[in-house]
């Protein structure tokens, strides 16, 4: 049996995928009119046990070097709500439009965002391509309400990879769900 050689990106391959990953939201959940506010990195993740449903979120606010750390924990959920949570808390503190650059390691959330998603399953009375229930509606609903009052763009970082902000975010969603075993 013969090693397969390992696959190398192209340089011009690395530059397309880093474009992809820093796409603006679709229009549609974007606010009226452009936000020209303050620039926000918002690192956000979401943590959970699925077996025992403990979950835990993590958000941190970057503006101009200043950083506001939110965290929480939720019984009976799943990581994908802890994902939405972990976002949806760091856009609810903005106190104006803002600019934000979301740096997150969930392809859901992001694809959502950027690959149209939420259009379509408003567009399906909020179902799914296979017909069932978007899950999380109440979390969707809030989020394309702060979506349509700041601009959004998302950056996809691969999880557990050794990026120092998303590790910091990881470590804080574990840490709140773990909060919920103690109990």
């Amino acid at each position: 049996m013969t090693a397969k050689p390992a696959y190398r990106k192209s340089a011009a391959q690395k530059a397309q995928d880093a474009a992809r990953d820093r796409l603006p939201i679709r229009a549609g959940i974007q606010p009226d009119v452009p936000v020209t506010g303050d620039v926000v990195d918002l690192y956000s993740d979401g943590a959970c046990d699925t077996t025992k449903g403990h979950g835990g979120w993590a958000t941190i606010l970057d503006y101009k070097g200043k950083e506001l750390v939110l965290s929480g924990h939720e019984e009976g959920t799943t990581n994908n709500r802890m994902e939405l949570r972990g976002l949806l808390e760091g856009l609810k503190v903005l106190k104006r439009p803002c600019q934000v650059r979301v740096i997150t390691d969930s392809q859901y959330l992001r694809k959502a965002f950027t690959d149209g998603w939420i259009l379509k399953w408003q567009r399906n009375g909020w179902k799914t391509a296979g017909g069932d229930p978007v899950k999380n509606r109440e979390l969707w609903d809030e989020l394309i309400e702060q979506a349509r009052k700041h601009a959004l763009t998302f950056v996809w970082v691969k999880g557990h990879a050794g990026h120092d902000q998303n590790e910091r975010v990881d470590q804080l969603a574990v840490a709140e769900r773990k909060k919920l075993r103690a109990k």
